[in-house]
């Protein structure tokens, strides 16, 4: 599902990454750990086409990334890749439906099939009740499992979080890793995650330990 080779990085005289080697295999859920500032959400964002390697190339379902425009890119990103972050950023100002088409509206997919795609996730996640609320209406693990269902709207290939329980309590951080398990199984889904949380890391099917600019480690 996702090769990178050689992936370097720094900002000005800051090496964050060197060298570094990583690979994800098609529906897995693999957990990126290290202490803080050891480059992990930098990895997730370059992987995520979020930001761009200094060197190193990355595949995605067979995709070379590092060599497309940033139109080809953008259009790649909203297609083929989901995201999920610690704070969901979700839009005050639209309903929980409207925040997961929004992704589907900006591909440009038929508007009935891209509401009844959504209502299908949201019920999936537990929220067919609550379509019509605002963010500011819902629970912050409701809010997470918008983002979730936004996150899944264009049928991605690989969906990259960055600490998705970083900012919700433990009965609530556990609730939502077990939907991540869920949706795996279910849609043959594909999950990178960043966490802070070891016990997270030890349930996920992979750990890759990152330190010292690379992946040092990776546990099955």
């Amino acid at each position: 599902m996702l090769i990178g080779q050689n992936i370097t990085k720094s900002y000005g005289n800051l090496n964050v990454l060197q060298n570094l080697n990583i690979e994800i295999k098609k529906n897995e859920i693999a957990a990126i750990v290290g202490k803080s500032g050891s480059g992990k959400s930098t990895l997730l964002h370059l992987l995520g086409t979020l930001d761009t390697p200094d060197s190193g190339s990355i595949k995605i379902s067979d995709i070379e990334i590092t060599t497309l425009n940033d139109k080809e890119l953008a259009n790649f990103r909203n297609q083929r890749i989901g995201f999920i972050f610690q704070f969901h950023h979700l839009l005050g100002e639209f309903t929980a439906l409207e925040n997961v088409c929004i992704p589907a509206f900006i591909y440009g997919k038929d508007e009935a099939e891209t509401i009844a795609r959504a209502t299908e996730l949201l019920g999936y996640l537990g929220l067919g009740e609550r379509l019509d609320h605002k963010p500011n209406q819902l629970s912050g693990g409701e809010q997470q499992r918008v983002a979730i269902a936004r996150s899944l709207i264009n049928n991605p290939d690989i969906v990259f979080a960055d600490e998705p329980t970083g900012n919700l309590d433990d009965h609530t951080s556990e609730d939502l890793f077990q939907l991540l398990m869920k949706l795996r199984r279910d849609y043959n889904q594909t999950f990178v995650l960043v966490t802070h949380s070891s016990d997270i890391a030890s349930r996920c099917d992979r750990t890759l330990v990152l330190s010292n600019k690379q992946l040092v480690h990776d546990a099955a």
